[in-house]
């Protein structure tokens, strides 16, 4: 038990530190595969239905979160291999690496003047329209999604991880996948996608409230964040994004939120960080270093988690070895009929009673 969850350390510890090397795959990406299956696949199942929808999520989230299972439970005996699968789920199903260079990219346009290179790059981060908007609002869409991609694209996988190992890493950045790719409001997948959309909150609940808790551990400003976290994370229309942006707006002392378009809808958010000031350029490279901190700390508590969990089993398995023959003779003591005496002692007492009565004959 003790070896599982050190290879769960010593494996994330290695994904997280190549994700931060090399970034992500350029060849082969598993993420990339599994997304041309989940497409094949809703070819197949769609159906203007909730129901066809939520067989499509099981389907395809919870086949690939068996298939990592069943390649955990064949290296459970192998520590070396154990860490290596661990080591490459990791890397994959992280992209905290191509989320902050991406972000840099986007910000390195603006700040050349090249609105209309920015505006070409931010479909790179998020799924926002472009088109028509100024600096200052590609700005604050690539801090939000900064923000919101910390949790989705780093802390929540490290949180399942800890939580359930391979299996919890992959079923994350699944049900994290089938979000981006049916859980929009779109036409064709309003009702096909709500299942995937409804799962991800579920998923991404855990993730980003440790986000939003590092945030305000990790910002410049703690107070603001955390004033900020508290009184408008509640009037975002999504669960888990509410407090990260939230968190981030505060820590950073900027105003997030407001009026967006996506694909030709146009949404009238709320404004998080009423009072704050308007987004800059310069805010996006703050964004980045606060989500490179923040991903570093979840790291370490996933991993303290983790070994604090197995310290627990471990002692647990110790006392349990402990009892346990002691409760097994006491249950045999208890069936010879003599109450308070263990099936030894009573065999123990016989035999002398028993040799007494032939001495006294």
């Amino acid at each position: 038990m003790r070896a599982e969850h050190a290879s769960f350390v010593y494996g994330a510890a290695l994904g997280f530190a190549a994700d931060l090397v090399a970034g992500d795959p350029r060849r082969a990406h598993p993420v990339a595969a599994f997304g041309r299956a989940a497409s094949a696949a809703e070819r197949r199942l769609w159906h203007d239905h909730r129901g066809y929808g939520a067989l499509y999520a099981v389907v395809c989230a919870g086949g690939a979160a068996a298939a990592a299972a069943g390649l955990s439970h064949a290296v459970r005996r192998s520590p070396a291999a154990a860490v290596a699968l661990t080591a490459a789920a990791t890397w994959s199903v992280l992209g905290g690496t191509s989320l902050r260079r991406e972000a840099r990219a986007v910000g390195g346009a603006l700040a050349a003047g090249d609105v209309d290179l920015a505006r070409e790059r931010l479909p790179h981060l998020c799924g926002r329209d472009p088109q028509g908007l100024d600096e200052r609002q590609i700005a604050r869409a690539v801090v939000e999604s900064v923000a919101e991609n910390t949790s989705d694209a780093v802390v929540g996988a490290l949180v399942w991880g800890a939580a359930v190992g391979v299996p919890g890493l992959v079923g994350f950045r699944a049900v994290n996948t089938l979000d981006a790719m049916v859980g929009h409001r779109s036409p064709r997948h309003v009702r096909f996608g709500w299942a995937a959309a409804r799962l991800d909150d579920v998923v991404g609940f855990p993730g980003s409230r440790l986000t939003a808790a590092l945030a305000v551990l990790a910002g410049p400003d703690p107070r603001g964040a955390w004033r900020v976290l508290r009184r408008d994370a509640r009037s975002h229309p999504s669960p888990n994004a509410g407090p990260v942006e939230a968190a981030f707006a505060g820590a950073l002392g900027v105003r997030l939120g407001g009026t967006l378009a996506y694909g030709g809808r146009v949404e009238h958010r709320p404004v998080l960080g009423e009072g704050n000031r308007p987004v800059e350029v310069a805010d996006i490279e703050r964004a980045v270093r606060l989500s490179r901190r923040v991903n570093a700390l979840a790291l370490v508590a996933c991993a303290g988690a983790r070994l604090v969990w197995g310290a627990l089993c471990a002692r647990q398995d110790r006392s349990g070895r402990t009892a346990g023959p002691a409760r097994t003779t006491l249950q045999r003591g208890r069936r010879t009929g003599r109450p308070g005496l263990t099936a030894g002692a009573g065999r123990l007492g016989a035999g002398i009673r028993g040799n007494t009565g032939k001495g006294s004959a």
